[in-house]
């Protein structure tokens, strides 16, 4: 199918001030979608607005606010219901991370991975979702995992239980929703040049210590850039995917994990012991 699919679809995306959600805003908007955009960053939000609107894209409302106040999110929604009614496509690729140990980790840090990547995508689902199921016409709803949805990332515990939990919900939902006419997918990036990579919370490591600089260059090589995950969601989502991933190396993970286990518990070892290691000089276990 070509860029028709999605021509003069309505389309909710949140996180859309940078990284995969900016680049999947621009990337639909390509495609002739009408856009209903959010994020915490208001001047962020503003400049994917303005480059969207300057390239003839369509943006039909916007709002700048935190998706964990749901109150924020109702009235949001509730106004582009009244004015657009029910959306074609949503969207949720808000979020946050932080990675560390579990000796290190507070309840705060769980706290802000499950308000943000789950529950937020959760107050989405209840303001939008009904309104398509009833509107009768089909649709899609894409929900923004992680790597660390599918496979067990060393360091990643509170960040996972979020992000697994997203990919559970989407599954029931994938379901729940076909006989509506209504797709899910469950996108899955591995690493990403976004603006994440400099400000992700890594528990008891100075960032500025030159084991976690190699380490986050390290990490950079193997990103991919949020344009390359956009055109992947886009893809998938014409393709009805449900799990959409973005890079070989979790493709590769993710079908060993599912094909040869015993060989996927030795890899994840491995990399829990190497990550650990390197990031020990850092300061994570001091």
């Amino acid at each position: 199918m070509g860029k028709k699919k999605f021509d003069g679809k309505k389309c909710f995306i949140t996180g859309a001030a940078s990284g995969i959600g900016k680049a999947t805003a621009i990337e639909m908007a390509k495609h002739g979608s009408v856009l209903f955009l959010t994020d915490i960053d208001a001047p962020g939000l503003e400049e994917t607005v303005a480059f969207i609107k300057k390239a003839g894209g369509k943006v039909e409302a916007w709002r700048a606010f935190n998706i964990t106040d749901m109150n924020e999110v109702k009235k949001f929604t509730e106004e582009i219901l009244r004015s657009h009614g029910p959306m074609d496509i949503v969207m949720n690729i808000a979020g946050t991370s932080v990675w560390g140990r579990v000796e290190q980790l507070q309840l705060r840090h769980w706290k802000k991975m499950v308000d943000i990547n789950l529950m937020g995508p959760i107050h989405v689902i209840e303001c939008l979702m009904p309104a398509m199921v009833r509107g009768g016409k089909g649709g899609r709803l894409v929900n923004v995992s992680s790597a660390a949805g599918i496979v067990a990332l060393p360091l990643h515990a509170a960040y996972s239980a979020a992000k697994f939990g997203l990919r559970g919900l989407s599954e029931v939902l994938r379901y729940d929703l076909r006989g509506q006419g209504i797709g899910v997918s469950v996108v899955c990036p591995g690493a990403v040049k976004t603006p994440l990579i400099g400000t992700a919370e890594i528990v008891g490591v100075d960032r500025e210590h030159p084991a976690a600089r190699k380490f986050i260059r390290l990490f950079e090589r193997m990103a991919v850039t949020p344009e390359q995950v956009a055109r992947s969601i886009i893809r998938g989502m014409r393709k009805d995917k449900f799990i959409i991933t973005t890079s070989f190396d979790i493709r590769l993970l993710y079908f060993v994990k599912n094909k040869f286990h015993f060989i996927y518990r030795i890899v994840m070892f491995v990399m829990n012991r190497m990550m650990t290691r390197i990031l020990a000089k850092a300061g994570l276990e001091s």
